[in-house]
């Protein structure tokens, strides 16, 4: 698995995940998503995620392109 997928995978269940939470618990929780949806942002105009980051240091690979 690569650090792209693995990262639109933890995204979307963190969203899911918090999106329960504030249905069965407090709205409170709709602020976690609201980070997620802010962190996705930033990270698509810097092109740069902590979560990136650490997921390369646990040695996960980056996707490879291959163009002909």
């Amino acid at each position: 698995m690569t650090v792209e997928r693995t990262l639109r995978l933890l995204a979307g269940f963190f969203i899911l995940l918090s999106l329960a939470l504030a249905h069965f618990f407090s709205p409170y929780w709709l602020w976690f998503t609201a980070f997620v949806g802010l962190n996705l942002l930033q990270s698509g105009v810097t092109n740069w995620c902590p979560a990136m980051a650490i997921l390369r240091a646990m040695g996960m690979k980056d996707a490879t392109c291959a163009a002909k």
